[in-house]
């Protein structure tokens, strides 16, 4: 693949160094297993279609372009030309013809999304660019342009409304039950999405480095200097392997009302992928073409998306993906490995056998305790 330098529709100088171009590349180059099967299952689910028919039509889209051009700044040659230069710069990596309209808006929040029913638009926050340095910010405006690519920003948009929805038919008996239950899929596929844009965006910096500093910033602000990019993989690491079940169950509940998977853990995610044969593939220029996606198996993303599955559960830290795979390769008795894996609750002064008598003194060499302090990590 040669590197290119040149210009995206005659404006836009891409940076000095070079960097690779992916003529025609498909978004399944990019896309997350986890992604492809979360947006499958979100489509069967009960009601969704009759939902997202009827919300098309109800999204005031028309509203949201003319809120953007009233009331945020439209990005171009004379408007944040930097942030122009890199949306082109983006669009003619990842070979996208249209560029997208980009606005930025008032809010001191980092952040940065992709919405639309029709046509994407791009929204940047000035939280997120005081945050972010060029070449972070590049990987930000290559994710966005990822989600673009991927149609994602239709699903977004529709999470965004429905989440907005929620809080309006809450007081309606089952309503808000049966809206929340759209919503905490969509999230569940959103959150599975944003892994995806990170490669998107690491494909368009091409600086694993910057994409790894512009999450780091994200958790932890401007202090760059009093952070380090490998002890922050390993705090990933430690989230992975720490604790029990029950520290298993409640990162379950911590995530659920996110849209946004934690930064350590998208962190490690795309260190993961950029040291995979995968990406470097990409980088040569052996990646799916758009002009395949007709003929692109469905049944083959069903297969990809179960192996990646069974391979995370094979090789998970985490005590709950243990005692699945455990249990999935035909390991022993299951009440014995319940019971080693809530250790916290048969401790001293909840003995295992408490259930036949009663709670009992704990030994007088073990301190008093129920083994819970590390729930509130």
């Amino acid at each position: 693949m040669a590197d290119d330098g040149g210009r995206h529709g005659g404006q836009g100088q891409t940076p000095g160094r070079g960097r690779s171009r992916f003529p025609d590349i498909s978004s399944r180059a990019w896309e997350h297993p986890a992604d492809r099967s979360a947006l499958v299952a979100l489509r069967r689910l009960s009601g969704f279609d009759t939902v997202f028919r009827t919300l098309s039509g109800l999204v005031p889209e028309r509203s949201l372009r003319l809120l953007f051009l009233s009331d945020s700044v439209r990005v171009c040659d004379e408007q944040f030309p930097h942030l122009n230069d890199m949306l082109r710069d983006a669009c003619y990596i990842l070979d996208l013809e249209k560029v997208p309209p980009m606005y930025v808006t008032q809010d001191p929040q980092p952040n940065a999304m992709c919405v639309g029913l029709d046509e994407p638009v791009i929204v940047i926050t000035t939280g997120l660019l005081e945050l972010l340095d060029e070449e972070e910010m590049r990987a930000v405006v290559g994710h966005e342009v990822g989600h673009a690519l991927s149609g994602h920003s239709v699903y977004r948009t529709i999470l965004l409304f429905l989440t907005s929805l929620a809080v309006r038919v809450a007081w309606i008996p089952l309503g808000n039950m049966a809206v929340m239950a759209i919503v905490t899929a969509l999230r569940e596929w959103f959150r599975k999405s944003e892994l995806s844009a990170d490669r998107a965006g690491l494909l368009v910096g091409q600086d694993l480095q910057a994409s790894l500093r512009g999450l780091m910033k994200l958790a932890g602000g401007h202090h760059l200097h009093e952070m380090n990019i490998d002890a922050f993989l390993r705090q990933a690491e430690e989230y992975e392997e720490a604790g029990d079940l029950r520290d298993s169950v409640l990162k379950i509940l911590n995530v659920l009302p996110r849209s946004h998977p934690f930064t350590t853990v998208r962190a490690a995610e795309l260190k993961r992928w950029a040291g995979s044969r995968d990406y470097q593939r990409i980088l040569d220029g052996h990646y799916p073409r758009r002009g395949e996606d007709k003929d692109a198996s469905v049944g083959g993303s069903f297969r990809e998306s179960a192996a990646h599955y069974a391979s995370q559960v094979k090789n998970s830290k985490d005590p709950l993906m243990k005692l699945v795979g455990d249990l999935a390769g035909g390991a022993g008795d299951l009440g014995e490995r319940l019971r080693r894996g809530f250790g916290g609750f048969t401790g001293p002064g909840f003995p295992r056998d408490a259930g036949k008598g009663g709670p009992k003194e704990p030994p007088a060499d073990e301190p008093p305790g129920d083994g819970a302090s590390r729930t509130g990590d």
